[in-house]
C-alpha cells in the first residue's frame, strides 16, 4: 500500500503538470463561499476526481473542484468544497489536501467555513478571524505512526493561527469598512446541528463559533509548518439562541449575500500574506 507521503506527492504533481503558475498560498473555500476561485485569472480547474487519491466532496454548495489562478497577481491554488467527517471520511482523509498543498510548495493557507453564531456579539452574515479552536470531533489526523518527513511527532498547537495574518486582516477590512470579528471555534463532528444544550455548553467552555470542519486542515497544516489565516461566516445563530429551526438552506442564502463582502477582504489580505512567502 502506497504511504500518505508518496499519494500527495503523486497528487501534487498531477496538479503543477497542469498550469505552470507555483502559487505559495492555498485556500479553502466552504459552504457557500467557493465563488471566489470563479473570479480567479488564467484559471486551470482540475475537478477531484481526477486528482489521485483525493477525497471527493458530496456537501450541498461543494463543487469539489481545484482552481489554480491568480487573484489580481497573486497566484493561489483554491479548494471550491472541502471533505467533512460527516460524509464518512477519516482524519487523513480530510487532511489530505493540506498534505497536496504543502507538497505543491505552498506555505500558507487561507482556510474559510460557514459557521453557527454563538457569541451574541455576532449577528448572521458576520465575518470573523478564528483566533484558536477547540477540537471536538473526537479525532486528530496525526493520529497513527509519524511520517517525519510531514512534521513533528508533537507540533506546537499555541499559534495554530497566525497573528501577523489576523493583524492583516483587521488591516484591510478597517480601510474597507468591514466589521470584522475575532473568536474561538469549536468543531464538532455533525452531521445534526448542535442542540441548546450543547451549544450553552459550548459558551461555557470558550467557544464563539460552532462547525463541522476546520480543525483538523488546521492540525495538518501546523504539523507541516504551513501558516494559518482563517476565516468564519455566520451564516445563521446557533441553536437556542433564536427560537427558530436551522437550515442548510439559511447556510447557502448568507453565504451568497456575503459573498461580495467576503471576496472583497480576501482580495485585499492575499497581497499582504503573498510578501511575506514571497509569492
Amino acid at each position: 500500500m502506497t504511504d500518505p507521503f508518496t499519494q500527495a506527492d503523486a497528487a501534487a504533481q498531477l496538479i503543477l503538470n497542469r498550469t505552470p503558475l507555483r502559487p505559495k498560498i492555498g485556500l479553502v473555500l466552504g459552504s457557500g463561499l467557493g465563488a471566489f476561485a470563479d473570479s480567479l485569472a488564467d484559471a486551470t480547474r482540475v475537478p477531484y476526481s481526477e486528482i489521485p487519491s483525493f477525497p471527493q466532496s458530496t456537501a450541498i454548495g461543494h463543487a469539489g473542484r481545484l482552481v489554480i489562478g491568480k487573484a489580481d497577481e497573486v497566484a493561489v491554488a483554491a479548494m471550491q468544497g472541502r471533505v467533512h467527517f460527516y460524509e464518512g471520511y477519516s482524519a487523513a482523509q480530510v487532511a489530505f489536501p493540506i498534505r497536496v498543498f504543502a507538497r505543491m510548495g505552498i506555505t500558507a493557507v487561507i482556510l474559510t467555513n460557514a459557521a453557527g453564531g454563538i457569541n451574541l456579539g455576532f449577528s448572521q452574515g458576520a465575518l470573523v478571524l478564528i483566533r484558536d479552536h477547540v477540537n471536538l470531533q473526537g479525532t486528530n489526523p496525526l493520529v497513527g505512526p509519524n511520517d517525519d518527513r510531514f512534521g513533528v511527532r508533537f507540533p506546537d498547537m499555541t499559534h495554530a493561527y497566525r497573528r501577523e495574518y489576523r493583524q492583516a486582516a483587521r488591516e484591510e477590512a478597517s480601510k474597507l469598512g468591514i466589521p470584522l470579528h475575532e473568536g474561538v471555534y469549536a468543531a464538532l463532528l455533525g452531521p445534526s446541528y448542535e442542540t441548546p444544550a450543547e451549544i450553552e455548553y459550548l459558551r461555557r467552555i470558550g467557544a464563539d463559533l460552532v462547525g463541522m470542519s476546520t480543525a483538523a486542515e488546521v492540525i495538518a497544516a501546523r504539523h507541516m509548518g504551513l501558516n494559518v489565516l482563517a476565516i468564519s461566516c455566520v451564516t445563521n445563530m446557533a441553536a437556542g439562541i433564536l427560537d427558530q429551526p436551522l437550515s442548510h438552506a439559511e447556510v447557502m442564502e448568507t453565504g451568497e449575500r456575503v459573498k461580495s463582502t467576503f471576496e472583497s477582504l480576501l482580495k485585499a489580505v492575499l497581497p499582504r500574506i503573498a510578501r511575506e512567502v514571497g509569492s
